[in-house]
């Protein structure tokens, strides 16, 4: 019982200095991948980098103790950090305190989602989610997370439009306005690293590489180039216009946010007091509101986009200072500073006492130093109730990553997995992890491999990780303020190539052309609903379901004949003769309410077919189990068979259906004595019978 409480006890068994030493430098090599890919991919999940670190330095350790797998490796990854995103968004803008606070809730529900399942040994709901259906999503999720990147690597700032496409295209049309050159050389630098040394050293962290020389260069260089000044250094009437328009429209926003609140409290007032007439008319305020509020987001975009593609050139002045002129605008006589200045334009008023103008590229910037405050999360019952759904998604996502990942290690190193310790240790790990500011985390693919490679011995390897990410967080934040924003996009890009995985399809469809369709429905639904990524697997699911209850309302039912290996096989599907006073009949599949009626239907089909037909051996192997229904079809069948004057027996009854024909004297209609163990003695009893006043030349039952 402890070593089940408790799973790492087992660690220790015959565990020395020599293992520990190999855990240690496990665990410290997996963090060196880990510190870099954590704030990548928590950027990716639309929150500040450093909270990727806060993901890290709980949950592998949590993870590892209380799972069952001694080398998966937990921590921020890909498709969960996306769905992060696509769960937060509507509820809050991204980055901010609002969003993180909800991100951190989110990841304290999966754990409690995950744990729940976990203890209840429920870890077999997973497979709701079918094969097809995650190959389909984690393809267009690859192809999603990859795109989403482009604007860092081009240095562009763009909003966010209604679908996933629509934001790639404004991003393509700003990088073809402007783009800022260093960033992309950056951004390219560190895909040429990371791919070279994969090629070169593959043991060799590429990605830390790719960082440190990134960070060297952008600090050398001074990569980041910002400047607060005021709005009198603008020497554009335009701009000044633009600005000003701009900020009367985040003063209207907020005052119809303002609205909304009172028009919320409004309706539950009156829906708390059933007053219908009140009810109705703060649900038409309501209505006007949000009309007016996405004509006012339009207005904002257009003024937000006109402003960031607004390009200056900065003149200095005699006290050395600069003011900043449209570069078409330039005067002849007077020499720039060589720079491309745009304003930068975020979700909130610009100050214009305090204007930020950025000549250079965005970097990580100031990382708080020292470990989060450990609180609760603070529980809003609105926004967990909007969460819910997702938080079942993330989970069973996260988790089939994390056991795909432990399976595919324990086939190497032949240890014994539990899958609902699994899923105990994963939500252990998303539940405390919330408690230090994390937000939702998985089982990584990549971090795992490291494991493995350097020959972790334990879960100690995870510690050691965590131990590793603590020490960063306290003494080497600062090193990481020069990181250049387009080298943690390269990180993810480079990343997600491994998700895409075009032979998935192809196989699904070889094995059965509607699970290559399901397959392909899920990606292209993925990507067209995009950020909306919950319904493409809404709608793999739905699919799987249905092709699921289609096929078990029409099993397959088979004649069978002899096949000239001797054995018995469909009659159709072999083009093999039949014996016309003998069918055997072979149903695969349950017996029950959804496919009582198609053996009825087929068996009444091969009834009028056969009309000498004399016996039915009904082969009843392929049953698994039978309902109220099924019974009732079967019974009825027989008493049908036998007033035409058919006898008919049955083989291979398993145990389970044999109880049930026992207690409900089923058993006793057939009788005892029409009861076979196989299709062989059935048929060596039953064949001299049914031919004992026919003839033929060769029965096509017989053994040649």
């Amino acid at each position: 019982m402890l070593n089940k409480v408790f799973p790492f006890l087992n660690w220790f068994k015959n565990y020395g200095s020599d293992s520990l030493k190999i855990d240690a430098i496990s665990g410290l090599t997996v963090a060196l991948v880990l510190i870099p890919q954590s704030m990548a991919y928590a950027q990716l999940a639309g929150l500040p980098p450093y909270y990727g670190l806060y993901a890290s330095f709980l949950p592998p350790m949590l993870a590892a103790l209380f799972g069952s797998s001694r080398q998966l490796a937990t921590g921020p990854v890909a498709v969960v950090s996306l769905m992060t995103a696509a769960s937060l968004e509507p509820l809050a803008a991204a980055g901010s305190e609002g969003y993180i606070a909800y991100a951190i809730l989110l990841a304290f529900m999966v754990g409690a989602f995950q744990f729940t399942l976990g203890v209840c040994k429920l870890g077999l709901i997973v497979n709701f989610l079918s094969h097809p259906v995650v190959n389909g999503f984690t393809n267009a999720a690859a192809i999603i997370i990859a795109s989403s990147q482009l604007s860092k690597i081009f240095g562009v700032y763009v909003d966010k439009a209604e679908h996933h496409y629509e934001t790639i295209w404004r991003v393509c049309e700003a990088a073809f306005h402007y783009i800022h050159w260093p960033t992309l050389i950056l951004g390219l630098l560190a895909f040429g690293i990371m791919y070279g040394m994969r090629k070169i050293s593959p043991k060799m962290p590429n990605v830390l590489v790719a960082v440190v020389v990134t960070i060297l260069i952008s600090w050398a260089i001074g990569f980041e180039h910002n400047l607060i000044v005021d709005i009198k250094s603008i020497q554009s009437p335009d701009a000044i216009e633009l600005i000003t328009n701009f900020n009367k429209q985040i003063a209207i926003a907020d005052q119809l946010v303002n609205e909304r609140s009172e028009v919320n409290i409004a309706m539950d007032k009156a829906g708390t007091s059933h007053d219908i007439i009140a009810l109705l008319a703060a649900e038409h305020n309501a209505k006007v509101l949000v009309e007016n509020i996405n004509i006012l987001k339009e207005k904002k975009h257009y003024c937000r986009r006109s402003i960031r593609d607004l390009l200056f050139e900065g003149v200095k002045q005699p006290d050395g200072t600069l003011k900043f002129y449209p570069k078409e605008m330039l005067p002849l006589d007077v020499k720039g500073d060589g720079r491309q200045w745009r304003i930068k334009a975020g979700n909130s008023r610009i100050d214009s006492d305090k204007l930020l103008m950025t000549g250079g590229g965005a970097v990580v910037g100031v990382i708080p130093k020292g470990l989060p405050e450990l609180s609760v999360p603070e529980f809003n019952f609105k926004i967990i109730l909007h969460l819910l759904p997702f938080t079942a998604i993330i989970s069973l996502l996260g988790f089939m990553e994390a056991i795909s990942i432990a399976k595919a290690m324990a086939a190497k190193t032949g240890q014994r997995l539990d899958p609902n310790q699994e899923l105990i240790g994963q939500g252990i790990a998303n539940i405390i992890g919330s408690i230090g500011k994390s937000y939702p985390v998985s089982g990584s693919f990549s971090r795992s491999a490291v494991n493995l490679q350097t020959g972790a011995v334990s879960g100690l390897s995870s510690v050691f990780t965590s131990i590793a990410v603590i020490i960063a967080l306290l003494f080497f934040t600062p090193l990481l303020y020069h990181l250049p924003q387009s080298v943690l996009a390269a990180v993810i890009m480079m990343a997600v190539i491994g998700l895409v995985n075009v032979s998935g399809f192809v196989h699904a469809w070889k094995v059965q052309w509607y699970d290559g369709a399901i397959s392909i429905i899920a990606f292209i639904c993925t990507l067209m609903f995009a950020p909306h990524l919950e319904k493409g697997i809404e709608v793999g699911v739905v699919l799987s379901l249905l092709v699921f209850l289609f096929k078990s309302m029409r099993p397959t039912l088979s004649s069978l004949s002899r096949a000239p290996d001797k054995s018995l096989r469909d009659s159709i599907e072999y083009g093999l003769e039949e014996c016309e006073f003998v069918a055997m009949i072979r149903f695969e599949g349950p017996l029950f309410f959804a496919s009582a009626s198609h053996l009825e239907d087929q068996a009444l089909e091969l009834l009028l077919r056969k009309k000498k037909l004399k016996h039915i051996i009904f082969v009843s192997n392929g049953i698994s189990d039978i309902d109220a229904s099924g019974e009732e079809t079967l019974s009825l069948f027989i008493d049908n068979v036998r007033s035409a004057g058919i006898d008919i027996s049955f083989s291979g009854v398993n145990e389970t259906v044999m109880k049930i024909m026992k207690r409900t004297h089923l058993l006793a209609k057939i009788g005892e004595n029409h009861i076979y163990t196989t299709m062989e003695k059935a048929l060596s009893t039953i064949h001299s019978q049914a031919h004992a006043d026919e003839w033929e030349d060769t029965c096509p039952l017989l053994k040649v």
